[in-house]
């Protein structure tokens, strides 16, 4: 007698995202848990985005530095250099309007992002400082200047999404929620995004992230469930696709900062850096993440590298 391997009956259909202009990229649309290719369909692989900042950055550490410091004061350069690593698509993170940095002026980020736009055509993701009332004001004028471009724009939380999903919705741009390691939370501020008419086809969940080793299998863990929420216990309001901010937490960790000379135990720093980066990413995605922003070339290659092989094994 043969076996016959048992197969889950799914109910939901994760929205496909599709945004760029003159090149475009795809995530979500599949119909099984992660990576359970014998029991769905997935029409697209996990999407990796590189990060750069509107701004010098003031939290890269000593490894992000040797690879980006010769790019980083110009963020048409630095995107461009991406471009020649391999990136699929780029997020820019809008670190220069934040209070505690040049706190700029949405006029200010307005006449670089028209710049940036015509000279970059790679899909974007463009993100906020995570500052609630000054991404409030700047984001609804970044989705604007960027009307037309198909982009993700994000993230909106429970303090200013009125104003972002409202400007998003308007230029046709797909949202980022993000809500605080809480299935219940993310479901609410999804309800409440919808309440106010963006289309629930066009919102990515971002429950919150973090790296190995600090809170990463609590934030695992509400990945999955949300994930399981939407595929098999017909939760519509949380059957969207997942983002993972990966790169933003890991590199603010002892692991992918502290030297060789304080712990020598921990072996190359170069090595141990962009690993925790890759196992991060790795294992997010695992739980569900379609959608994840990394920094260090090397970890996107390992993670990519993984991607590529989990999805050979797709029928």
């Amino acid at each position: 007698m043969s076996f016959i391997i048992p197969k889950e009956i799914y109910t939901g259909r994760i929205p496909e995202i599709v945004f760029g202009k003159d090149k475009i990229a795809r995530l979500g649309g599949e119909t099984a848990l992660p990576m359970h290719f014998f029991e769905g369909d997935f029409p697209n692989k996990p999407l990796i985005a590189f990060e750069i900042q509107d701004t010098k950055p003031e939290d890269y550490p000593q490894e992000l530095a040797k690879i980006y410091s010769s790019v980083w004061d110009d963020p048409i350069r630095w995107a461009r250099f991406c471009e020649a690593l391999g990136a699929k698509a780029i997020t820019v993170r809008l670190m220069s309007i934040h209070p505690d940095s040049k706190d700029s002026k949405p006029e200010e980020v307005a006449d670089r992002l028209r710049k940036f736009l015509t000279e970059v055509d790679l899909p974007l993701i463009i993100l906020g400082s995570n500052h609630i009332e000054k991404d409030a004001e700047v984001l609804p004028v970044v989705a604007d200047v960027s009307r037309g471009y198909n982009c993700i724009v994000g993230k909106a939380q429970e303090g200013n999404y009125k104003t972002i999903a409202a400007s998003a919705m308007a230029a046709g741009h797909s949202l980022i929620a993000m809500s605080e390691l809480d299935v219940n939370l993310a479901k609410q501020l999804n309800i409440l995004i919808t309440q106010i008419g963006f289309p629930k086809e066009k919102i990515i969940i971002d429950p919150m992230c973090s790296a190995l080793g600090y809170g990463f299998e609590y934030t695992y863990s509400v990945m999955e469930r949300i994930r399981i929420a939407g595929l098999v216990q017909q939760d519509s309001m949380l059957c969207s696709p997942l983002f993972a901010d990966v790169g933003f937490y890991v590199w603010k960790t002892k692991e992918a900062q502290a030297s060789e000379e304080d712990v020598p135990q921990w072996g190359s720093l170069y090595e141990r850096s962009f690993m925790w980066e890759a196992i991060t990413a790795c294992s997010f995605l695992l739980s569900g993440a379609e959608l994840i922003v990394m920094r260090h070339p090397d970890a996107i290659r390992v993670t990519e590298r993984f991607i590529d092989d989990l999805f050979s094994l797709r029928q």
